[in-house]
């Protein structure tokens, strides 16, 4: 019997590790139970959680060592700041390079349309010196991208939500460095019934009162997902918060509750 019991259990546990991916994203967009969706005087009310629009982890362009992270966890930065500088001195010398080898292309077409007019070189040789000059200021743009990107600046404005590299520390191409987020960019992510979909639309308006501040905010359906979770039977909804609403950050929970029964 106990063995039967713990067979079941596992059946269990694999059953709820099955549960579709949004709920999996985050927990408190669980699944709803029809007991908890009905309040008093025809209202509806689900959970739902804050996530911000503007919200991006930033991962290095190129492999090389940092020198200048400004900003630690927690602080804020406006768009175009400097979040992160890598040491450039080899990809900047790749750069005089290459830019040197430019502008001795640019003169040799220059010398060989010369003789080319008093008619002692051919189309061919024009032709070529043309073609090496054209790859020289290719090559010279590689490398001016790749200094470029030794310094990573802000995509917008926001804080810092955490540092997953170090200055002075050697990164690949492609490691994360920075988790950014703008708070003034939240929206309302929520898990309505199925059934509620003939009464909502855009532009409704409903209640949201997160849980951290216990104010009621008038908040507005922005739009509805583009599917309905055959395992649940739920349906996306993001709403907006009212114009210059503050003391919100991502991440926190709260209810939203639908007056007219949807």
């Amino acid at each position: 019997m106990l063995l039967r019991s713990a067979h079941w259990l596992t059946l269990g546990l694999v059953a709820l590790s099955l549960s579709p991916s949004l709920w999996a994203e985050d927990s408190l967009l669980g699944p709803l139970d029809p007991t908890n969706t009905a309040t008093k005087g025809g209202e509806r009310q689900v959970r739902g959680v804050l996530r911000a629009h503007n919200h991006a982890v930033i991962s290095s362009e190129l492999a090389g060592r940092i020198v200048e992270m400004p900003y630690s966890d927690g602080q804020s930065f406006a768009k175009g700041d400097l979040l992160v500088r890598f040491d450039c001195s080899a990809y900047q010398a790749q750069l005089n390079a290459a830019q040197a080898a430019a502008r001795a292309t640019r003169e040799e077409l220059n010398h060989n349309k010369q003789l080319a007019a008093l008619n002692s070189v051919g189309r061919f040789e024009v032709a070529l010196a043309e073609a090496r000059q054209a790859q020289a200021q290719a090559e010279s743009q590689v490398y001016q991208v790749q200094v470029k990107r030794c310094r990573v600046t802000a995509p917008f404005a926001g804080n810092v939500v955490l540092r997953r590299a170090q200055p002075h520390e050697s990164v690949a191409s492609g490691t994360p460095l920075l988790e950014v987020v703008d708070n003034t960019t939240l929206e309302i992510y929520l898990l309505v019934p199925s059934s509620w979909l003939s009464r909502l639309q855009p532009g409704q308006t409903f209640d949201f009162i997160p849980d951290e501040t216990g104010k009621t905010l008038k908040a507005t359906v922005k739009r509805l997902g583009a599917r309905i979770d055959e395992g649940s039977q739920t349906l996306l909804l993001i709403g907006s918060l009212p114009e210059a609403t503050k003391g919100l950050l991502a991440g926190m929970s709260g209810t939203a509750r639908f007056q007219a029964s949807p």
